[in-house]
């Protein structure tokens, strides 16, 4: 239930009311109580006591009333103006934000009582700002890097697949073999093209959520030793080996096996692109009680620090050259990443002197 602040302050209003009468009343006694024990100590202040008899005397219930009066307003006076400070800094606080000066970056003390809930909700209330704005910031600057990524990438196999159809149609060839190697080579920069924009595409459906999976009971075990299989060769060439590695030959999960593959495809390939100095891909499978974790285990170069926060970025690439396109599209790990979540799971990375390996964990069946 929403605190009613209106309500509160007026019972605080009262209560300083009753406070301040019952303090009036203290300090008129303590007056009292000093005069006479002043004047009876020291005979030179019997004078106090002459003129505060003269008044009374002469006033009467009215002069008592009066002292009171003086005193009651005084207390109250202090604690209204103890409460009105406190939103006077509440109300301080909004201003700033109205004005558009987003970036609080204080906290207004929050003290017991009305004041207390009024002063925190204006704190949530800045550090929710700053959080959108942050936000807002980190999602501009995605954006920015996005376009000048997709168009960078787009436009280096493009210039190539120009450049050589130009050379093709103003005739800038020696003979047909040089003719078969420009039209290859454009081909192959289309290619690369195409399968930019389709990783893109991809992405951009994943993260928008507009792809039903298709769930059905798959035996993880058995799907990765058949893309081992059908990896044979492609090792081979590269001189790697390959290995499959689980205590148990069945290992139920619900997933859509299409999607599941292009996942372990990307790892796999990717093993053996940075890890061919490591002659070897292993894959481990480790069932646990209510999901499963496979590993893609290369043992090449490490992958440095600095870049294992950001590798499931997209575009993020550990070899920072752009004119290389030997890296990928820069899509592959975080529309793998994507794939993962929406199958309930999670994929990280650890890599070390020794080995670097790709885990994925998803929900058992």
């Amino acid at each position: 239930m929403k605190d009613n602040i209106a309500a509160r302050l007026v019972w605080r209003s009262l209560l300083n009311l009753i406070a301040s009468s019952v303090l009036a009343l203290v300090c008129l006694s303590l007056l009292f109580a000093v005069a006479f024990f002043m004047t009876n100590n020291f005979p030179s202040l019997y004078f106090i006591r002459s003129v505060g008899g003269a008044f009374l005397n002469n006033t009467g219930t009215v002069g008592m009333v009066f002292l009171w009066g003086v005193l009651f307003l005084g207390w109250y006076l202090l604690l209204q103006w103890v409460m009105f400070t406190s939103i006077g800094k509440v109300n301080d606080a909004i201003g700033r934000i109205a004005d558009g000066q987003l970036d609080l970056n204080y906290q207004i003390p929050v003290r017991s009582g009305v004041i207390g809930i009024l002063a925190g909700n204006v704190n949530r209330l800045s550090n929710r700002l700053q959080q959108a704005l942050d936000e807002e910031r980190r999602a501009e600057q995605t954006k920015n890097e996005l376009i000048t990524n997709v168009s960078h990438d787009l436009r280096t196999p493009l210039t190539s697949v120009v450049g050589y159809l130009g050379l093709i149609d103003q005739d800038g060839y020696r003979d047909e073999v040089e003719l078969r190697q420009y039209v290859s080579i454009a081909y192959e920069k289309s290619q690369r093209l195409h399968d930019l924009i389709n990783d893109l595409f991809e992405y951009t459906r994943m993260r928008h959520d507009t792809i039903a999976l298709r769930l059905a009971p798959i035996n993880l075990v058995e799907m990765l030793g058949q893309l081992l299989v059908q990896y044979h060769m492609p090792l081979q060439e590269a001189g790697m080996e390959s290995g499959l590695a689980s205590a148990e030959t069945t290992v139920m999960i619900q997933a859509d096996a299409a999607k599941l593959v292009r996942v372990f495809e990307n790892l796999i390939s990717n093993a053996m692109l940075y890890g061919k100095e490591g002659k070897r891909v292993d894959i481990a499978i480790h069932s646990r009680e209510r999901d499963v974790v496979a590993e893609v285990v290369n043992y090449g170069e490490p992958i440095p620090a600095v870049d294992l926060p950001y590798l499931f970025d997209r575009f993020y690439r550990v070899d920072k050259s752009r004119t290389q396109w030997s890296g990928g599209s820069g899509l592959g790990l975080a529309i793998s990443k994507s794939i993962i979540e929406k199958h309930g799971g999670t994929i990280d990375v650890v890599s070390n002197a020794e080995y670097t390996a790709f885990r994925v964990t998803l929900p058992k069946l």
